[in-house]
């Protein structure tokens, strides 16, 4: 009977210390900090992300701090190996690397890597001073461009796109600040970019010395969304920088925040929830995030989103592209 008690006991004692062990595993699940991928400096992410790392910190009980990066590409192998756990890219992008057919990827498929929120569309344009005496895109054959980092989203289309119009070119890479200060001192002819408006370096430019922007053609644009159709319309509204004075066509890929597929469901509901719920304080970071509500995560078509992600969007009404939705 006593030999049974202690059997009772101490089988009570073994469920008590499984649960406390559950439940310790639960907490320590919980991340202390989080690292959030950004870009080179002079860029949109550069600034949007600082603006997401101090509102999640402030909202969310975690503290998340920006990694400078070379932007998507990065982003992404960095997210996919598990070594920073949110980052933003475009969704061109995301594309390549999900299906592994960039030349950056090396065949290797980024299956990791899963969808939070939706940010906001990244134009394509071009900013030179008025000094070169271009004034279109076939001006540019023969030319030195900049195009920001080689693994951002700018440096790895443009010379796609430079390509698919028959435009040769010469590039250089390096950070948006590098580039604006290498088109001032004439050693570039133009700065080719993409990020969300306005581009911080291009308004620095714009205050030192005359500059002309330049966009597209209608039969380029044509030619350029028949061959790479992860391209869609966008437009860069007059009035974006000073000397802007019409509107310019233009194309552009839609921004999301990712996260790593281990990331536990309950931080990326809370993140996601936060950022999309603080849209004015967004704003305020940067005017790109007027395009950061919920409405805009149907842009995303193919890459799963997280199932936080997804909890959140369904509470909300939201309807996701089938495409983009885990599996179960």
């Amino acid at each position: 009977m006593m030999l049974s008690k202690f059997k009772y006991l101490g089988a009570v004692a073994a469920v008590g210390m499984a649960v406390v062990a559950g439940f310790s595993g639960t907490v320590s699940a919980q991340p202390k900090s989080l690292t959030l991928g950004t870009a080179s400096v002079g860029g949109t992410y550069f600034i949007y992300g600082g603006v997401v790392a101090t509102l999640l910190t402030d909202t969310i009980g975690i503290n998340v701090s920006t990694q400078q990066t070379q932007g998507p590409n990065q982003n992404i192998i960095l997210v996919d190996d598990n070594k920073i756990e949110l980052g933003m890219t475009t969704m061109g992008i995301a594309l390549q690397a999900w299906t592994g057919t960039g030349d950056w990827t090396k065949g290797k498929k980024y299956s990791n890597v899963r969808a939070l929120f939706p940010m906001y569309d990244t134009p394509f344009h071009f900013v030179t001073t008025e000094k070169t005496g271009i004034k279109s895109v076939a001006e540019m054959a023969g030319k030195t461009l900049g195009a920001g980092p080689k693994a951002g989203t700018p440096g790895t289309y443009f010379p796609l796109m430079f390509d698919a119009l028959g435009i040769k070119a010469t590039w250089r890479f390096g950070g948006a600040s590098d580039m604006q200060n290498q088109l001032a001192d004439g050693l570039l002819d133009v700065f080719a970019f993409a990020a969300g408006l306005p581009i911080a370096a291009f308004s620095e430019i714009e205050a030192q010395r005359p500059v002309r922007y330049i966009t597209y053609s209608d039969a380029q644009l044509d030619m350029l969304k028949k061959a790479m159709p992860e391209l869609s319309d966008s437009v860069i509204p007059k009035g974006t920088y000073k000397n802007l004075a019409e509107d310019h066509k233009t194309v552009g890929v839609y921004n999301f925040g990712i996260a790593h597929k281990d990331l536990p469901e309950d931080v990326a509901y809370k993140i996601v929830k936060s950022v999309l719920e603080n849209n004015d304080r967004m704003v305020k970071g940067h005017s790109a995030a007027k395009e950061t509500i919920a409405a805009n995560a149907s842009r995303n078509g193919f890459l799963p989103f997280h199932p936080g992600a997804v909890k959140y969007y369904k509470e909300k009404g939201i309807q996701l592209n089938p495409k983009a939705l885990p599996a179960s």
